[in-house]
């Protein structure tokens, strides 16, 4: 007779495995619901350039001259004239509704006023409120006018000594490409794979509540609580370590990106981010010792953890709260180690710092799991009482509104995720971005000319809002030691004889070495050396005179352009991050609350009633009963977001109340339709947020506030609109933040609608299609 198999780390492993692969989920999960992720988000940023940007033009000169700059804008790789308009309302007209990121202006008289040397001047509106797009085409604008004006016939000048000017030469560290999407892919992979992780954690062991039995488990272990964890968390590290090859595989095998640094630091990162999710997702639903809420808890922990992971808004920017909170997540220093080695190269004693901090956190995460798991092991399970709801039978619309609303008051889980979620959503997410401007961002001067001309150019970067000198380096070696100690993220170099140049007439180089492993660093640092670089070369040019008068005004017609380039952001004009980033961010966070919840609904309707309880709420005039329940409970958190915050945080908000309640009517309820056609397949309450939490971040970049929509391919582009977010955040964005009118948004609108139509049949149907082997008396 076989002896039976030895209690230990063996068969805990061994009947996990058999576990994961009957329960499918589980298994879908951990193998599926990343891959998918990652095949997503590498097909989001194929196109590592961007291009295409459509722009609208208004020749109000209508000459030769101004021909050529517009063509000069046509030409540019960056963007495209998509739009000749006749004047700059309906040119902003098309800004507003997306058919444009920017508008350029070329006056009347510009070709007369221009051989008059008047200076006329071209003026470039771009829409900021769409970061990264926006930024991109008013660059690339501003190459086309220079290159046009460059080409323009030059007149002789006024003769007369005029000194040279600075010109800063930039140098970029860690990726000199200035690739954007590998940028994005090396910090987003990870964070897509951190939430499955703690999900998964969680489930694993949260299953031993729900269906599974925690005595057996524990029997499997020998009674030992460290084997059994360490047992349960071994197929699922296993899965996430390949998982994590796959990511690496992505970025430098498919994408070519260059690895400089150590990759066994890396891959020992890796494993312990992985342990601190595996570990902190099972800490939470031990805690709670309920499925579902530990599950929500996991969410509302870690879909946040980006933003306080210092990638997209530097660390150094944020708020006291922001900074404590992020230290706690290993996300944050393991992206830290990531971009420290993968990225820059620096030695590996510089990573020795994060790399110890997330091992503690992992160690603290794990301990923390044991201790609990040690308290509750031998204590009976705690059942948690199912709420007694006066469910009314029948058909009709109204009856299963009501219905619908008993429910969903009856269900801690739900009701957490549809008003409370957003609220906490609400306070937390946006802290990390609440600077807005990144300000003195230290750098390090080396100044080998040590004259008045470098001691005044010290003295303006100081002054400028965007730098601050930290560190007064001899050499660049040293400037170098400070840059990978993270004390400063740039250094200007100031050559010998700068000022001599400067004062024989000419150009005198000064080097900007700036770090581009973070890019809002480095093009915000790059911006404030170019900064005052100029403002010296101006003070050279006009030293001594006053500043209203002709000796200035010579001055700078000798020096300047023979015409005056005006580029000037629209809606956001501070560019500040909160105000791009957050205002999309609510609208995903509220079609992720409301997803889930709804879907969360449809799998506890199974799974407490049976196929009865499914019957009740299958049909036409059901599914849209539900919807407008779900609507009412949608209510607080769209006055939340779409009123009251903005307000709190400062964000503009320019939308009339009526078009904002034309567009969430439709976003709602094809949210509340598309839910309810998934979990009509759905039999346990946690199967929602198990295979549909991963989705929210590759869904904010399919959107084009981020990322544009240029830049994505065409199937990519068409697939993403079958989520109501694609719309709803477009045209919500353009309402509330640019003060568009329902009508110039009407194409996001009609997709609204047309989802709310479709998925309300589909649900119909699919409800119908489960509940149809049993009568109505049988259930």
């Amino acid at each position: 007779m076989r002896a039976p198999p030895k209690p230990g780390l063996l068969l805990v492993a061994t009947r996990e495995l058999r576990w994961m692969r009957r329960d499918g989920v589980a298994l879908v999960l951990a193998l599926l619901v990343p891959v998918i992720a990652f095949a997503v988000l590498t097909l989001i940023f194929s196109n590592a350039v961007i291009r295409n940007l459509r722009v609208a033009v208004v020749d109000a000169d209508r000459s030769a001259t101004s021909l050529m700059y517009v063509q000069s804008i046509a030409s540019a790789p960056g963007v495209t004239v998509a739009e000749r308009s006749s004047d700059m309302r309906s040119a902003m007209q098309a800004v507003r509704s997306g058919d444009a990121i920017a508008a350029v202006y070329i006056p009347e008289n510009f070709e007369r006023d221009l051989l008059a040397q008047k200076r006329p001047q071209v003026v470039s509106l771009y829409n900021r409120q769409y970061y990264t797009p926006g930024n991109n085409a008013a660059s690339a604008i501003q190459s086309a006018v220079a290159a046009a004006t460059a080409a323009l016939p030059h007149e002789p000048g006024p003769s007369g000594y005029q000194p040279g000017a600075l010109v800063a030469e930039q140098y970029v560290l860690s990726n000199p490409a200035l690739n954007f999407a590998q940028f994005l892919l090396r910090a987003i992979l990870p964070t897509v794979l951190h939430v499955v992780t703690a999900i998964a954690g969680g489930y694993a062991v949260g299953s031993e509540f729900a269906q599974r039995s925690k005595r057996a488990w524990m029997r499997a272990a020998g009674g030992r609580p460290l084997v059994a964890l360490i047992g349960k968390f071994l197929p699922l590290f296993a899965i996430f370590l390949i998982m994590m090859v796959v990511d690496a595989a992505i970025l430098h095998g498919l994408y070519g990106i260059s690895f400089r640094g150590e990759p066994v630091l890396v891959a020992a990162a890796a494993c312990l981010l992985l342990i601190a999710y595996l570990s902190f997702g099972a800490l939470l639903v031990l805690l709670t010792q309920a499925l579902p809420t530990g599950l929500s808890l996991i969410a509302i922990f870690c879909n946040p953890a980006f933003g306080f992971a210092g990638v997209g808004f530097p660390i150094a920017a944020m708020g006291t709260f922001a900074q404590v909170w992020g230290s706690i997540l290993p996300l944050r220093w393991y992206l830290q180690v990531l971009f420290d080695q993968a990225a820059r190269g620096l030695p590996p004693s510089d990573s020795v710092g994060p790399f110890a901090i997330l091992a503690g956190l992992a160690c603290l995460y794990f301990a923390l799991a044991w201790a609990r798991l040690s308290a509750i092991a031998n204590a009976p399970p705690r059942r948690e009482a199912e709420p007694a709801l006066r469910i009314r039978y029948g058909r009709g619309v109204a009856i299963a509104m009501g219905n619908e609303v008993q429910r969903i008051l009856g269900d801690r889980g739900v009701i957490g995720l549809i008003v409370l979620a957003p609220i906490l959503y609400g306070a937390l997410y946006p802290q990390p971005y609440l600077g807005q401007v990144l300000r003195g961002i230290p750098i390090a001067v080396v100044d080998q000319d040590q004259t008045e001309l470098s001691r005044d150019l010290v003295q303006t970067l100081n002054a400028d809002e965007a730098t601050s000198v930290a560190v007064r380096a001899d050499t660049l070696a040293d400037a170098q030691a400070a840059l990978d100690r993270h004390d400063v993220f740039a250094i200007l170099a100031i050559p010998k004889d700068t000022e001599r140049q400067v004062l024989r007439g000419e150009q005198a180089r000064i080097a900007a070495y700036v770090d581009a492993a973070y890019f809002l660093l480095y093009s915000r640092t790059l911006q404030g050396i170019s900064e005052a670089a100029s403002t010296v070369s101006t003070n050279i040019a006009t030293r001594g005179a006053r500043s209203e008068g002709s000796l200035v005004y010579a001055a700078m017609t000798r020096s300047a352009s023979p015409i005056e380039f005006l580029s000037q952001p629209l809606f956001n004009p501070t560019g500040g991050y909160a105000s791009y980033v957050v205002p999309a961010a609510f609208i995903l966070i509220l079609q992720q609350t409301l997803l889930l919840g709804v879907a969360s609904l449809g799998g506890a309707a199974y799974a407490i009633g049976g196929p009865g309880n499914r019957w009740l709420r299958s049909g036409p005039s059901a599914v849209f009963g539900q919807g407008l329940a779900h609507l009412c409970f949608a209510l607080p958190g769209l006055v939340l977001y779409l009123i009251l915050l903005p307000r709190v945080y400062g964000f503009s908000t320019l939308g009339r109340l009526e078009d904002l309640i034309l567009l969430a009517v439709p976003f709602v309820l094809s949210v509340s339709f598309l839910a309810q056609f998934v979990s009509a397949w759905f039999r346990r309450r946690e199967t929602a947020i198990l295979l549909l939490i991963a989705i929210s971040l590759p869904l904010f970049f399919q959107v084009g506030v981020s990322w544009p929509v240029e830049a994505l391919p065409d199937f990519v582009r068409a697939a993403s609109r079958v989520f109501p977010s694609t719309s709803a955040i477009d045209g919500f964005v353009r309402i509330n933040q640019m003060g568009a009118s329902i009508l110039e948004v009407k194409g996001d609108w009609s997709s609204l609608w047309i989802l709310t139509v479709v998925y309300g049949l589909l649900a119909a149907i699919a409800t119908q299609v489960v509940s149809r082997n049993k009568a109505p008396h049988e259930r």
